[in-house]
């Protein structure tokens, strides 16, 4: 006997379905790879990354590493298999993808109350379920959830950066660094190509020139109004941020602040940050530099950074389409659908942006889903915790308006009393965790 239906096998789905099999229900998780792929994943294990290989800031004092404590505090699967799976990244938790994907699908197949099914569900099931289907979910089910909003899907362009390997980065040119001395020059978590003031413009320019890959076919409806505003803004490619200004990408993901170039001893004009992407080491991604140019094009213009003239792409970036629901009009904070007490979205469907986000959604669903079952009232978690937070911004914003959200301090309810900007991460954690524990130790979570 089944007891909940969780749809998709990603990192909320994951999530969602370890926590409600970890309180006795028994469930079915259905992933549709392998037998129908989406375009972006490459394996056919759970919880794949796709884009970046970082969940975010560690530190207790930012945003991202506030939600990490709060998931931790509440027992997530998936950020202990992101800890096992951790690599280099300074202050940021990433991980080595596939040795996390290969390490959240032992744990959910070796669950005892956990089967899961490789197969597409194209209707919503009318018995208890979590959708968590996430951003590239199938076209049928898509529909099905079409006709249960009552509204259109919103949606927005997504991209991805190249992944290169190691061994064809050219050290005498770049370097080992972490911001602002985190780590020995020779020691440092990145590896980072420094431009001057002339390379940088060159760069840009070609950039701007090159060649991008049409819009696919099945996004033909919207193939002609097809602008910035169409792209989620805290993911945007880096062709994109370029032609905002020919200053943009210096100021923005090839900053240089916090870096000297041990060959010069001064602060480069720009660069570009490689982070290690597994284990081994022979493979970085280039950080912020999701794109949409053409695989040749990539190829030529990404080598014109300095350090990276003879780089070898295991993977090229590529842009997709990313669907999410109109939560405000779905959705309660507990994440429960409106007209459906027994119906839960999670991840980033849901309008919630960020692998962290994604994990967190996926925690309360299962926790609520559980609590239903066992005719107990589902949590809204204190909107002082950033996943209380992200949950009520989701339900609540204005749709007009309505964009993928990340866990930030702007979401959360102003501190009471005013506070320094340095201190006031902390302040807003401190508020947070103990609010969270409050919370805890009144209810059997």
């Amino acid at each position: 006997m089944t007891d909940l239906i969780v749809i998709g096998g990603g990192l909320a789905g994951s999530e969602a379905a370890w926590q409600a099999a970890q309180r006795g229900l028994k469930i079915r998780l259905y992933e549709m790879r392998p037998n129908r792929q989406t375009g972006a994943h490459q394996t056919h294990d759970l919880a794949e990354l796709v884009c970046s290989n970082s969940l975010g800031s560690n530190l207790p004092d930012r945003a991202s590493g506030l939600l990490k404590n709060e998931t931790r505090l509440l027992g997530s699967m998936l950020l202990e298999c992101a800890e096992q799976a951790a690599l280099p990244a300074g202050g940021a938790l990433a991980v080595d993808r596939e040795l996390f994907g290969r390490l959240v699908t032992e744990r959910i197949e070796n669950h005892p109350n956990i089967e899961i099914v490789r197969e597409e569900v194209t209707e919503i099931p009318q018995t208890p379920t979590i959708l968590a289907s996430g951003p590239l979910t199938s076209p049928a089910l898509s529909d099905s959830i079409a006709k249960l909003s009552g509204e259109e899907h919103l949606f927005f362009f997504d991209a991805i950066a190249p992944v290169i390997h190691a061994d064809s980065i050219n050290m005498e040119i770049a370097f080992r660094a972490s911001r602002y001395g985190t780590g020995d020059q020779d020691e440092g978590d990145y590896i980072n190509c420094p431009f001057t003031k002339e390379e940088y413009y060159a760069f840009v320019d070609a950039l701007l020139r090159a060649e991008r890959i049409e819009l696919r076919a099945f996004e033909d409806a919207i193939r002609s109004g097809v602008k910035a505003g169409h792209f989620f803004e805290g993911c945007l490619p880096v062709e994109i941020i370029a032609g905002r200004g020919l200053d943009s990408l210096a100021f923005g993901p090839m900053r240089p602040v916090g870096l000297r170039d041990p060959r010069t001893g001064k602060r480069p004009h720009a660069v570009v940050q490689l982070r290690q992407d597994n284990l081994a080491g022979s493979l970085y991604n280039l950080v912020g530099f999701q794109t949409n140019l053409r695989f040749p094009e990539q190829k030529r213009v990404f080598r014109m950074i300095p350090g990276l003239e003879n780089a070898d792409f295991m993977r090229y970036g590529q842009m997709h389409r990313n669907t999410f629901i109109a939560s405000p009009k779905l959705l309660r904070p507990t994440l429960q659908a409106i007209q459906r007490d027994d119906l839960l979205f999670a991840g980033q469907i849901t309008g919630v942006e960020g692998y962290m986000g994604n994990i967190a959604t996926g925690l309360l669903a299962g926790v609520n889903a559980a609590r239903l079952h066992h005719e107990e009232p589902p949590l809204a978690l204190p909107r002082t915790t950033m996943l209380g937070a992200l949950c009520h911004y989701v339900t609540h914003a204005d749709l007009k308006d309505f964009q993928p959200m990340k866990a930030n301090f702007g979401i959360l309810p102003s501190l009471e009393t005013r506070i320094g900007k340095r201190e006031r991460g902390k302040a807003y954690a401190e508020r947070a965790l103990a609010d969270l524990n409050l919370l805890i130790d009144g209810v059997a979570v």
